[in-house]
């Protein structure tokens, strides 16, 4: 009887699909299994190749898989679609999933370790706090709109509201429930920020502790949280072949629609991890500002795509070309090396 060589895992909350293939991928079995019932059923099955999608609880099943003894691919469900036939169930996705396994040039996500989601956990809770207070703001300015107080735009004149509140003249405008509400959002604000101070500490400890993080922070546009971000969310630097496929796989390549042998490049894929790309882009911004308040070095590469594109085109250029930095520091283990000034 032929061996179960990889198995396709669809997973979910409570109810998952395995199904398995022979070396030449021919189907040996489809089988429906209950959660409680996942580890037992892979503990019986020979040492074999699991794929499952790179989706919600992927790295957690793929660490206890690997502690089994078999070897776990994890693939982005964007390249498992593909092979997906007809209509869509939990038995047809595991069988799409194991057949894009077997493809010889399949691309596949690592599985991560539990210190580094905790890292990527960190990271994403300060972002998820930011944008809760960008939302209070924006409400607390919308609301006030509507009983015609223009407040100026950003957090720091947030301040200047809560006092303008407790004057006579705009606290009689506003009816008490509406008063109240614009002081409860404000007094939350405060809680917010004390959050968010206490969580860019323990990112700049960790950015000072780890060393792949302090490597990048010598990068000009790279800074404590940009840099455990990428050595958190960013898959090995040796996934790529150069650093051209990680900006690519950022999505700071141009959308690519060729054909005939005529090239048409349009924007930026914006494929990828996004919010790495947001946070070079934002870095790449704060280097071109600096350039602009102090000017760019002579004959760099800056101050000529300065002279001639516009701001917003030449930071995604930059953002691009910090990918490729970043990428080359990942892999050669070095830091950040400024290049020569021109001389005349």
């Amino acid at each position: 009887m032929p061996e179960v060589t990889t198995i396709g895992l669809d997973i979910a909350k409570y109810v998952f699909h395995a199904h398995g293939a022979d070396e030449r991928g021919h189907a040996l079995f489809s089988k429906k299994l209950s959660r409680g019932k996942v580890l037992d059923f892979f503990a019986a099955q020979p040492a074999c190749t699991v794929a499952l999608e790179a989706c919600g609880g992927a790295h957690h099943w793929g660490r206890e898989l690997m502690d089994m003894g078999h070897t776990v691919r994890l693939i982005p469900p964007a390249y498992v679609k593909p092979f997906v036939k007809r209509n869509k169930n939990d038995a047809v996705d595991a069988e799409a999933i194991c057949e894009a396994a077997q493809r010889p040039n399949m691309r596949f996500v690592a599985v991560k370790s539990e210190e580094q989601q905790a890292a990527a956990l960190v990271f994403r809770t300060r972002d998820l706090l930011v944008r809760q207070r960008t939302q209070l703001i924006n409400a607390i300015r919308g609301h006030l709109t509507e009983y015609g107080w223009v407040a100026p735009k950003g957090p720091s004149y947030v301040a200047m509201l809560a006092d303008l509140l407790e004057e006579e003249e705009m606290a009689s405008s506003l009816p008490p429930a509406a008063l109240a509400m614009i002081r409860l959002m404000l007094d939350l604000l405060p809680e917010l920020d004390g959050r968010i101070a206490e969580l860019d500490r323990e990112i700049a400890r960790r950015a000072r502790e780890d060393a792949v993080s302090r490597r990048l922070v010598t990068i000009p546009g790279v800074g404590p949280i940009t840099a455990t971000a990428i050595a958190a969310l960013a898959p090995p630097a040796e996934t790529f072949a150069k650093g051209r496929d990680f900006a690519a796989w950022l999505g700071l390549a141009p959308l690519q629609k060729s054909t005939g042998g005529k090239q048409k490049l349009g924007a930026i894929s914006k494929m990828g991890e996004r919010t790495l790309r947001r946070l070079l882009i934002i870095g790449s911004m704060a280097v071109i500002k600096q350039a602009a308040r102090r000017g760019a070095p002579k004959g760099s590469w800056l101050e000529q795509m300065l002279a001639r594109k516009p701001r917003m085109l030449v930071a995604v250029a930059l953002a691009n070309k910090m990918a490729r930095i970043v990428w080359a520091l990942l892999m050669k283990q070095e830091s950040y090396k400024a290049p020569a000034a021109v001389t005349a």
